[in-house]
């Protein structure tokens, strides 16, 4: 289990989806360095010039040939004899070794078809033939010129296309010049020279990250006076390498450098050096960094640098050159190659360090490694107030509730929750964003959207209902763990269910008594929902996972067992091997089997115990899921407490909302009462 995944906001219920991750900033398209601005001129390109005078002299060919080509009832030298015995023909012709005739058809002879003859034998044959036959009733077309010949000749056509083709792909080829070679514009680098005006970031607009923007910062002061640095005899830094969870920001903060250093900034991905020819990736290396140096002093950005960059030798290989490997060597010389005057700094981004090779790491080649850790509160909560900046907020917004229900959420997830709030309150015509709409975001980033559509027998709405009841007392009762946020039975994403938590605060390392708590909340669901209905159904598949995955980690990684001490066996994920290592004997795998099968059975037996003894709390809050589909926290706590609730039920509202569409006012029954967070809707909004 990653920290990330130990970290994440629990979820459980009918079916709960696992967390979804992604995100990473994106560059904007700039300009390329030396390009004067002005109106393009139209220009036909050569190469496509020849390939349409190649597909006209095709068209021309099958043109021609259907022209020359014979037309008309094709008939035999007997059948032609009796034709002309019979009196049907007239208008007889010879053209080279056939003979062109026309028929004669009914009495009136109105319908006058072309006939065409064929005859295998030589011209002066067939003319003696027909003088026999005709007796010299027929007339003879002129035989074609030479140059005729010539032209409906195959071999001449072939060496034709032959010589087009050579002209438009060979010349092309060649033409294209630069460092490719034979290759062209294959060998060519595919970045992008951004400037400052192109990217619009600088560090104001990175928050969340300050340990790396301070690291950074020395790299923009370096480009900006180097003589500074070089006073004391220090070096350039070779190269950055920057590390992190996906959408933490590596890419924005590269951008951000370029604007704040005002430089030129090429910027390519790890993906373009591969192509289907050997020696692009190679070939497009040396590019690079040949103009990268004449336009010193300057940034190369290598994205996703794990797609080239792996560790060399590992694995499975084909035997033969490796594109790969190559354009890895290409990068590592062209890094060992600068001059101590070359201005040039590399910045990559991975989130795989791990698997790239030791001599792409080394001092001298990644001089420095910066970590971009994911946001804590503080981070998060700058985060949303820079994505903020543009997105009216109403007055009820609390950012800070946000940054604090969000717990090891990427940036790039946090720019999406103002997105899908902004979003949200347009679809539902509001002048701003409110709280609601910010946690609905949330929610919908991390568990799916919700399907308030979907319709549920009552028998598995029930049995929901309980199972998110079941975590929910526990959740409350048992010391130790995350205090609880709402409980909903709406289904979203792949759940029917979920209840959720709201860490007080980040959670890097897991204490024994908190992962002892959490493992029997997550037992309270499927023992819920076996005493209501009698039955277990598929719900408490996610879980068992959680469950499973809990005990596993506290045996193999964590050294929580006492049968197996303080010792890991775990192996180390590289993520490269195809079969899973294991360092250990047979016997040990058999006490690690039964230790894992301990920590679940102790967990489910003492979950059982408690949902027992608080069986009546068990039940209101079921039955109020039932009424409500989803509680706040302090609404459970209203009825583990056997208080009443003082708010209106999904049919309530839904009569509420039939009366209001028909044009009348609604009335709430006598005892019910809004409960103030903004107007009736079909379901109650979030809390």
């Amino acid at each position: 289990m990653s920290e990330r995944d130990r970290n994440e906001q629990r979820g459980s219920g009918g079916r709960a989806g696992g967390p979804r991750h992604g995100g990473g900033a994106s560059g904007e398209p700039g300009r390329d360095k030396g390009s004067r601005p002005g109106p393009a001129q139209p220009r036909m390109n050569r190469n496509a010039m020849g390939w349409l005078v190649l597909i006209g002299l095709m068209l021309g060919i099958l043109v021609m040939f259907q022209a020359v080509g014979p037309q008309g009832e094709e008939v035999n030298w007997q059948e032609f004899k009796n034709l002309w015995n019979g009196g049907q023909l007239s208008d007889v012709e010879l053209r080279e070794n056939r003979i062109v005739a026309v028929r004669k058809e009914g009495p009136e002879g109105e319908k006058r078809p072309v006939l065409v003859v064929f005859n295998p034998g030589s011209r002066d044959s067939v003319r003696d033939d027909l003088v026999e036959l005709t007796e010299g009733a027929f007339r003879e077309a002129p035989g074609p010129s030479i140059w005729m010949q010539l032209l409906i000749s195959p071999l001449i056509w072939t060496v034709v296309f032959f010589l087009i083709i050579w002209f438009v792909i060979i010349r092309g080829l060649r033409s294209a010049g630069g460092g490719g070679g034979m290759l062209g514009s294959f060998g060519k680098s595919r970045h992008r020279v951004l400037a400052k005006e192109s990217t619009g970031v600088t560090f104001d607009d990175v928050a969340g990250v300050d340990e790396a923007k301070d690291e950074l910062r020395e790299i923009v002061e370096f480009l900006k006076n180097p003589k500074k640095f070089m006073r004391l005899g220090g070096r350039i830094p070779r190269g950055v390498l920057l590390t992190g969870e996906p959408g933490c920001g590596k890419t924005l903060l590269a951008k951000a450098i370029a604007g704040e250093a005002d430089v030129p900034f090429f910027s390519i991905s790890g993906s373009d050096f591969v192509e289907m020819f050997v020696g692009v990736g190679a070939s497009r290396v040396r590019d690079l960094f040949k103009q990268a140096k004449e336009s010193a002093p300057c940034i190369i950005f290598l994205d996703e640098i794990d797609a080239v960059g792996r560790r060399r030798g590992g694995g499975f290989t084909t035997g033969g050159h490796d594109e790969r490997e190559q354009t890895l060597n290409a990068i590592l010389v062209e890094m060992d190659g600068f001059d101590t005057s070359d201005q040039v700094i590399v910045i990559a981004a991975t989130n795989r360090p791990d698997v790239l090779d030791p001599a792409l790491t080394r001092p001298g080649r990644f001089d420095r490694q910066v970590a971009v850790p994911l946001p804590d509160v503080k981070g998060r909560l700058e985060i949303l107030q820079v994505h903020a900046r543009k997105v009216k907020l109403g007055p009820d917004v609390e950012l800070e509730r946000i940054a604090r229900g969000t717990p090891m959420f990427s940036g790039a997830e946090l720019a999406a929750i103002i997105n899908e709030a902004a979003i949200a309150a347009t679809l539902h015509e509001k002048d701003f964003v409110e709280q609601e709409d910010l946690e609905e975001a949330r929610d919908k980033i991390r568990f799916g959207r919700s399907r308030k559509s979907r319709v549920l027998e009552e028998k598995e709405r029930t049995a929901t209902a309980y199972h998110e009841a079941g975590h929910a007392v526990l959740q409350v009762l048992l010391p130790n763990t995350d205090p609880l946020h709402k409980v909903t039975i709406i289904p979203r994403g792949q759940s029917l269910g979920a209840t959720f938590s709201l860490p007080e605060r980040d959670r890097y390392g897991y204490a024994y008594k908190y992962l002892h708590s959490m493992m029997r909340v997550v037992c309270g669901g499927r023992i819920a929902e076996q005493r209501k209905t009698g039955d277990i159904s598929s719900g408490a598949a996610m879980d068992i996972q959680q469950l499973t995955m809990m005990a596993r980690h506290m045996v193999l990684d964590w050294g929580m067992s006492e049968k197996l001490g303080f010792v890991r066996y775990g192996a180390v994920d590289t993520r490269d091997a195809f079969i899973a290592e294991r360092e250990y004997s047979e016997e040990t795998a058999r006490l690690v089997d039964e230790e894992i099968r301990r920590f679940a059975a102790e967990a489910y037996r003492d979950a059982e115990k408690i949902i027992n003894e608080n069986w009546d709390k068990v039940v209101r809050l079921g039955e109020a899921l039932l009424k409500h589909e989803t509680l706040s926290a302090p609404e459970v706590e209203k009825l583990m407490k056997g208080e009443p609730l003082s708010k209106p039920t999904i049919s309530e509202l839904l009569s509420a909302e039939a009366k209001r569409s028909a044009g009348a006012t609604p009335a709430l029954p006598q005892g019910r009462e809004t409960t103030g967070e903004g107007p009736l809707s079909l379901t109650p909004a979030p809390a």
